[in-house]
């Protein structure tokens, strides 16, 4: 499989499509930073508030898996690597600001903030194996399987992903626990994560045709189709069961909803930003290998300048989709724009 070569431009002269426009028009808007001071400032506000985030939560996902002695040893043991890696807890900083965002507390959206995070780290967990995505190193550290080994790595992302409904089942208010199961279910099954990831493995081991073969915004159609499910899925779930725990009203969970759809693809493109542009270092991960699989990404369907710049007008989409919460949504506001401007 064959991948477009990085920066061409295989956009026919009569097609207008969101790529060219955007290059000029959207590299600023609603409030972003600009300059080098603003990126600084915008850097260190977003860095200590997921720092809030990580205090509050990193010792309840550490109490949530201490397990009971019937649990294997083993077991237990990969279930904590993965699930207590370093990370920058994204989807707990979404869930949390959600209820935020609608009146609510955090203590009512940890446990759907420590459900979203267990669901998060058994993907990463099965999407590292040999059959899947085959790496060796995952937030600077050797992955589950590496560490452990296959048969474990599995067991481990199928115990994490049934804690995740049982932390919901018991830590949610009754009236809401089940419709947050299904959210995180909708959210982690065929329809979202999986099924974005069954695609993106058929585009990649060529089960389908060639999309490589299709014109530009077929293959951009492709690729946000995957990446709406495999990775903003998780995103919008985390929103909705923040907005669930602070009982937010149907206005209120339509904007997040809104927002998590367009911060998904934005962290998607930043994220294929930095494996064509980042440092293992940085990363904590290896870089350069989708376009050593031939892989189709946002880079190199239409380069890394018109990549950004829709990751750029995403991030003011979703920005502007929150407006509605006014300052409570200060910290989503501000993630947004910082997304596609990180370097890990």
């Amino acid at each position: 499989m064959t991948s477009i070569i990085p920066g061409s431009d295989p956009t026919p002269a009569t097609v207008s499509p969101w790529w060219g426009p955007c290059m000029a028009s959207c590299q600023t808007a609603d409030g972003a930073a600009t300059g080098d001071g603003g990126a600084i400032a915008l850097e260190a506000d977003v860095v200590a508030s997921l720092e809030r985030v990580k205090a509050f939560i990193e010792p309840r996902l550490d109490a949530a898996v201490i397990g009971s002695p019937d649990v294997a040893p083993r077991l237990l043991e990969a279930m904590r690597y993965a699930l207590l890696a370093p990370g920058k807890r994204l989807r707990p900083a979404l869930a949390t600001w959600a209820a935020s965002s609608c009146g609510g507390d955090w203590e009512a959206a940890a446990p759907a903030a420590i459900a979203v995070e267990m669901i998060h780290a058994y993907s990463l967990v099965h999407d590292d194996l040999p059959a899947m995505d085959d790496d060796d190193l995952r937030r600077g550290r050797p992955t589950c399987h590496r560490a452990f080994d296959e048969a474990t790595a599995i067991l481990c992302g199928d115990a994490l992903q049934a804690l995740a409904f049982e932390t919901l089942a018991r830590g949610m208010p009754a009236a809401v626990a089940g419709d947050a199961c299904a959210v995180l279910a909708r959210a982690a099954g065929g329809e979202a994560l999986v099924g974005g990831q069954a695609d993106d493995l058929a585009a990649e081991r060529g089960w389908i045709a060639d999309m490589t073969a299709a014109p530009t915004d077929e293959q951009v159609a492709w690729l946000e189709r995957i990446h709406r499910r495999k990775t903003g899925g998780l995103f919008v779930a985390a929103l909705e069961l923040g907005a669930l725990s602070a009982r937010a009203t149907p206005e209120q969970r339509k904007a997040l909803a809104s927002y998590g759809r367009s911060f998904g693809l934005a962290f998607q493109i930043a994220d294929d930003l930095l494996d064509a542009e980042g440092t293992e270092a940085a990363m904590g991960k290896r870089v350069g290998k989708d376009a050593d699989r031939g892989k189709l990404t946002y880079p190199t369907i239409i380069g890394t300048d018109a990549s950004r710049a829709r990751g750029t007008a995403l991030a003011v989409e979703a920005a502007a989709a929150v407006a509605i919460l006014g300052e409570p949504a200060a910290e989503l506001t501000q993630l947004a724009h910082w997304i596609i401007s990180r370097n890990h």
